[in-house]
């Protein structure tokens, strides 16, 4: 193997079974058809509230049309039309590719004709026979029937919207640019989904797992609450998923166990509950969930008082993997200034982060911060040429570059000019604001979809740190590494980040088992050395839980105090995880 001198057990489908209600799960439309027609029997309203990019057709075809309904009302009838939508958040789509302004303060009601909602009401309460409501929006019209909340992961509704099976709310932009529809959902309809969703959460009935073609699956509200209230007692992963690119690389074939015919992946979220889904098992029936859906629903219990009352219902730690191993260097970039990201894009806090080598080739490189004594407006200038194809950029001129080895850390606070260079695997570690990358230069490159590469040099000139240069930079940003604490088979160290950052990090090698305390606030890890490692609680509140090398795992504020010890092939060899929370 190239890379690993043991077999690899990464797990690309962590399941989390949930205890007690097998009953409480149904599989395929025919089972979840013969229920709700029972159901049906005792409540003469069904609603089912639908995120965006749910298949429409599939549900009234499945699920509306066998209950033979005396009153079917699509709500999206009742909405504005797609060009109204437009003009309504016009200021908030902007005219880029990739940014927008976060639309947090919109509601969906906002989006909905009231005198067309109240004759849909009045219609209702004339109506004897059974009634159904589906679509964006439909618990809007009413929420006193059975309601059945139709639930899709993000990672799923950017295939789709790469494929062009659907577009983006009321839009008949199938074709467009799916770069412009993610910005769309992003900035937009998933805000408006999200405040819908959360508001529902103890009131729905059941809940809908859309995510496969003509196999969906369905749990009572109850499963669903209880089954969330179960996941963050303990350790949990997330479903991750992986993506080729440009620049991709070759080692997530081997260790994450992928397909060996692909041409490469670039990129993995292992550790993004906002793009991650959960998959909870009930018996035999799997679900596929967003992992936000923890978040929205047990947000103390996830986060920890401290970090719930200083980010609410959002997971600020990001943990996602970059591959250039074989591959090419990722895009020269700057991540925006607390400032400019909080005025010009609506987010509360940037895109802080560190690159953490989990391996390197002899000849790996970072690319991080500018050289000495340079001229901004030189390097600019030939930046913008080079985008216009006049000039190939010299990198070497303007940008420094440092060896990168296994196991290093370099810390990366907004403002730093950085990329890893090819023949690297970088775990990356950073606040979740993840899609602000301003792009410089891309090594004048296309992207898979054949067309440039998004690139944002005028963004660039106005957070690019010019003290970031290479002394400020070997003496802050590159392995800050101290031992804070050491025992009986293990040593402690800090690695970072930097004070402009919130997220701490903390390294340890252990060859024995480590008493971790969570101290209230959310912590991510991952097994960077060793084969499998057992986490444990010293009070048995948890079920021992088993991770492998390269992992990406999640300890909730509320589990305390957990243990981790090397575990089978593992026992008594030296192990290493990175641990990154919130400092207080």
């Amino acid at each position: 193997m190239a890379y690993l001198n043991f077999k690899s057990h990464y797990n690309k489908e962590p399941e989390i079974k949930i205890n007690g209600f097998d009953d409480h799960a149904f599989q395929g439309y025919k089972s979840i058809s013969r229920f709700l027609a029972e159901k049906s029997k005792t409540k003469k309203l069904i609603i089912f509230e639908c995120y965006p990019g749910v298949r429409y057709d599939e549900i009234k075809s499945n699920l509306i049309d066998p209950l033979n309904p005396e009153l079917v009302i699509f709500s999206d009838d009742l909405a504005l039309s797609g060009e109204e939508i437009t003009n309504k958040i016009k200021r908030n789509l902007t005219d880029d590719r990739v940014f927008g302004v976060m639309g947090r303060y919109y509601n969906l009601e906002e989006f909905y004709f009231p005198e067309k909602v109240k004759k849909a009401q009045d219609l209702i309460t004339k109506t004897k026979g059974l009634t159904i409501i589906y679509g964006f929006g439909a618990s809007l019209i009413s929420k006193t029937g059975i309601i059945v909340y139709c639930d899709l992961a993000r990672w799923e509704i950017q295939l789709r919207y790469r494929s062009h099976e659907i577009g983006n709310w009321k839009i008949n932009n199938f074709n467009e640019d799916s770069l412009k529809k993610y910005k769309r959902g992003y900035f937009i309809e998933w805000r408006l989904a999200d405040k819908i969703k959360k508001s529902l959460f103890d009131n729905i009935d059941y809940l809908l797992d859309t995510n496969i073609k003509n196999n969906p699956k369905l749990i009572t509200g109850e499963a669903f609450r209880k089954g969330m209230k179960q996941v963050v007692k303990g350790p949990f992963r997330l479903v991750p998923y992986f993506d080729p690119g440009v620049w991709g690389g070759q080692w997530m074939k081997e260790v994450c166990n992928l397909d060996k015919n692909s041409e490469n992946y670039a990129w993995s979220f292992d550790g993004v509950p906002e793009e991650n889904s959960l998959y909870l098992t009930y018996g035999q029936v799997r679900v596929e969930m967003p992992a936000l859906n923890i978040v929205l629903y047990q947000p103390i219990e996830l986060l920890g008082n401290k970090v719930h009352a200083r980010f609410g219902t959002e997971f600020p730690i990001r943990f996602d993997f970059l591959d250039t191993m074989k591959g090419g260097n990722l895009s020269l970039q700057v991540h925006p200034l607390t400032e400019y990201i909080q005025s010009n894009f609506g987010m509360n806090y940037t895109q802080d982060e560190s690159y953490y080598y989990l391996d390197a080739e002899e000849d790996a490189v970072v690319y991080l911060g500018i050289k000495e004594n340079i001229n901004s407006e030189d390097m600019f200038r030939d930046l913008e040429a080079a985008q216009k194809g006049e000039i190939i950029f010299d990198d070497a001129k303007y940008i420094n570059k440092f060896p990168a080895r296994k196991h290093d850390h370099f810390l990366i606070p907004a403002g730093t000019i950085h990329c890893s260079g090819k023949n690297g695997m970088v775990l990356e570690i950073s606040t979740s604001a993840y899609i602000f990358t301003f792009k410089l230069w891309d090594w004048n490159r296309l992207g898979l979809d054949g067309l440039p590469r998004p690139v944002h040099i005028e963004h660039g000139k106005h957070n690019v740190l010019l003290d970031r240069d290479t002394e400020w930079v070997k003496e802050n940003l590159i392995n800050q590494i101290e031992v804070v604490d050491s025992g009986d088979g293990f040593i402690e160290e800090r690695t970072g980040l930097h004070e402009r950052q919130f997220i701490e990090t903390r390294r340890h090698w252990f060859t024995k088992k480590v008493l971790h305390n969570t101290n209230n606030t959310v912590q991510v890890l991952n097994l960077v050395e060793g084969e499998c490692v057992l986490i444990e609680s010293p009070s048995n509140a948890f079920e021992p839980f088993e991770v492998h090398y390269a992992e990406t795992f999640i300890i909730p504020a509320c589990v305390g105090e957990y243990t981790i010890r090397p575990y089978k092939e593992s026992e008594n060899k030296k192990c290493g995880t990175i641990k990154a929370y919130i400092r207080s």
